[in-house]
């Protein structure tokens, strides 16, 4: 059964929430180590994001001949996609640079604050688990232990071929929806977080300043990526939905392990094991350890750590509150 699903009617005002929750999406899909698909899921969209992907196919061509273009557009719920994807490129997009700086002037804080927001999407999504019987828990075990060998493995050498961008597209998209896995930090396992994002910052300088070849260049790489992103978001929606359609306990349980994995990769007190050279030629962090504060080389600002860590906490459950009292209104 093809399209069954009622696709939603959104007035503009909704359609503008929708977008600024692709911007959240976006934000958190630029830092290694936070989810998108987190984002998603917290603010209640995401099985209506996993089953309109999977829904996309050519018969959005016979309903357009046969209904016309309207008709198509909203069998298929393209007007949700436009406006949640437009806020996650103009996220990307604009607030790349600014996490960066973000992250190198002030890292405890923002770990911190993302901490907090994955601690509490971990309690959100687990209390929506309806029964732990043994294959839930053991889901959430393997789940949990091989998001924390993630984000314990070491990054490869980068590489700017073009049949590794793809594939580099299709592996992150991949964690980019699941949440718990981190799209930027498999990219950063893969060796092309950095020429990702610095062909971003380039596609956007290029626009800027109204540099062509600076912008084609970018542009060339950028395509190669999506194209591997979409086929790859395409062929894992289709077993996303399955998965949420017949096993949704057990598919719920393993976001919940996924997300717990990956705490220790946002942990907020580093000790720096070795630097890498980012697309601005600048020493950055490339290997790490979780520590405790006490042994932190510098001020651990374990005052200022909590508070974020509340704030993180916080905003999850504020996006609920909102959630709930849409749905109690329509």
């Amino acid at each position: 059964m093809h399209n069954t699903l009622t696709m939603p009617s959104r007035t503009f005002l909704q359609s503008l929430i929708i977008t600024a929750k692709g911007l959240a999406m976006g934000a958190a899909d630029v830092v290694p180590g936070v989810s998108g698909g987190t984002i998603a899921f917290i603010s209640g969209i995401y099985e209506e994001l996993i089953e309109t992907i999977h829904k996309l196919d050519l018969g959005f061509f016979k309903i357009w001949k046969k209904g016309g273009f309207k008709a198509a557009w909203s069998a298929y719920n393209l007007g949700f996609l436009l406006a949640l994807f437009s806020g996650v490129a103009i996220s990307i997009l604009s607030l790349a640079k600014i996490i960066t700086y973000l992250l190198k002037t002030q890292p405890i804080f923002v770990w911190s604050f993302f901490f907090g927001l994955v601690i509490a999407s971990i309690v959100y999504v687990g209390r929506q688990i309806t029964k732990f019987d043994l294959k839930v828990i053991l889901a959430i075990i393997i789940a949990g232990s091989l998001s924390f060998y993630i984000t314990l493995a070491e990054p490869i050498t980068a590489t700017d071929s073009t049949w590794f961008l793809f594939l580099a597209g299709f592996i992150a998209i991949i964690a980019m929806i699941l949440p718990g896995l981190s799209g930027a930090f498999i990219l950063l396992l893969l060796g092309a977080y950095t020429s990702v994002i610095g062909t971003i910052t380039q596609f956007g300088d290029g626009i800027t300043k109204l540099d062509w070849e600076l912008f084609s260049t970018a542009f060339l790489k950028l395509l190669t990526f999506a194209i591997g992103a979409i086929v790859g978001l395409k062929v894992f929606s289709g077993v996303l939905n399955w998965m949420f359609k017949n096993h949704k306990n057990l598919t719920l349980a393993v976001l919940t392990g996924f997300m717990i994995g990956a705490l220790n990769k946002i942990w907020p007190w580093k000790e720096v094991l070795s630097y890498r050279t980012n697309h601005n030629g600048e020493s950055v962090p490339f290997l790490d350890r979780s520590i405790l504060p006490s042994t932190y080389d510098g001020d651990p600002q374990i005052i200022y750590a909590i508070l974020f860590m509340i704030l993180g906490f916080g905003l999850i459950f504020l996006l609920e509150f909102f959630a709930k009292t849409k749905t109690a209104t329509e």
